[in-house]
């Protein structure tokens, strides 16, 4: 390969996910996705300021409205860094969904078992079930992309439907991990000792948030600064580049799918023992995929999903006050979520052929100074 050939594949793969990303990307997305909601609202007849206004009272107003955005940010943070961190190996994990059915079923299981242990021996225990269920839902799909070259998108996929009948199976009648006679398909309450901590008294905020922003700082400190996180990175930018530097693609694949897995599994685990504190049927509701959502808008950056999730939760916390004073709709939140991750699309697909127009000028120039 020549030096501009080599030029243009770095400048290119900075472009589709590598380390130099545009840091300013999700920003400008969040900004002009803003814009042109507002221009929907003014053409409905609301006032777009009236409407951001009470949005943002709704948001973080008050410790409850904080409280509130923390607690949906929560499950979009730790799916979020789950598909951010598999990205990061050139592997697209879209089996949140099913991995946070499993992991919240493995925590609740813990949660339901009466064990003479500590209160915080107890909740760790749940929290590391909740990660090996994900972990243990990643095996098939880590398996067949590592050794049988067979594409995790569809494998990850369609475990989620699995996931979300499996859970279902559990919490209806005669399973043991059913509540007999309820009116609606869960399981009986999780033992007090097994939950999460409250962080802010009076509200639903649980200690999942501190463990999506830990994790998310973590995960950057690997990728960024060891041989392990090196090798994930050089996987994603060139698997035979890895494989001739010596790097077990095979071996380093599964791991990271199956840590990806794992992570996903922690995202249900917060919303059953830190939020609801038992096991519903169908009780994540689309989380996975909107986690989907902020790993692409945040370009796959660890640190850059704890912004995209608040933002999320954000949007969600605050849309029902913007309904009430402004008279907008909650689903525009919705929309403003898709516009920002659209424009990040976008925005990026414009950064990347830039960056090949410029790689091909100068390797035409190279070639007609050559000649």
């Amino acid at each position: 390969m020549s030096d501009s050939e080599k030029k243009r594949e770095t400048i290119v793969l900075s472009g589709l996910g590598g380390v130099d990303l545009t840091a300013g990307r999700p920003l400008l997305a969040i900004v002009l996705s803003l814009v042109v909601s507002a221009v929907f609202m003014a053409v409905q007849g609301a006032n777009p300021i009236t409407a951001y206004t009470a949005m943002l009272k709704g948001a973080v107003g008050s410790v409850a409205a904080l409280a509130n955005t923390g607690v949906r940010a929560a499950p979009l943070l730790l799916g979020g860094i789950a598909v951010a961190f598999g990205f990061k190996a050139g592997m697209l994990n879209v089996g949140i969904e099913g991995q946070i059915y499993a992991g919240g079923a493995a925590a609740a299981a813990i949660g339901l078992i009466p064990l003479p242990v500590p209160a915080w021996f107890h909740m760790t225990l749940a929290v590391v079930a909740g990660f090996l269920g994900g972990v243990i839902w990643g095996i098939i799909p880590a398996y067949l992309k590592a050794y049988r070259g067979i594409s995790e998108i569809v494998v990850t996929l369609m475990l989620n439907y699995v996931g979300i009948h499996f859970v279902s199976l559990l919490v209806h009648e005669p399973s043991p991990m059913a509540e007999k006679g309820a009116f609606y398909p869960q399981s009986p309450p999780l033992l007090p000792s097994s939950h999460l901590p409250i962080l802010i008294k009076g509200t639903s905020l649980h200690a999942g948030i501190l463990l999506g922003i830990a994790l998310a700082l973590i995960i950057y400190f690997v990728l960024q600064y060891t041989p392990f996180g090196f090798k994930t990175r050089m996987l994603g930018q060139n698997p035979e580049a890895a494989r001739y530097a010596g790097v077990n693609v095979k071996r380093q694949t599964a791991l990271v799918l199956l840590i990806s897995c794992g992570i996903g599994g922690l995202a249900g685990t917060g919303e059953v023992i830190g939020l609801k504190g038992r096991l519903f049927d169908y009780f994540s509701m689309g989380l996975g995929y909107d986690a989907i959502a902020v790993a692409l808008m945040a370009n796959s950056h660890p640190l850059g999903v704890i912004l995209t999730a608040f933002f999320f939760g954000a949007l969600r916390a605050g849309a029902g006050r913007m309904e009430t004073i402004a008279g907008v709709k909650t689903p525009i939140s919705q929309v403003i979520q898709a516009l920002a991750v659209l424009f990040v699309i976008a925005i990026g697909f414009a950064e990347y052929s830039r960056a090949a127009r410029l790689a091909q000028k100068e390797q035409q120039e190279e070639i007609s100074h050559e000649s």
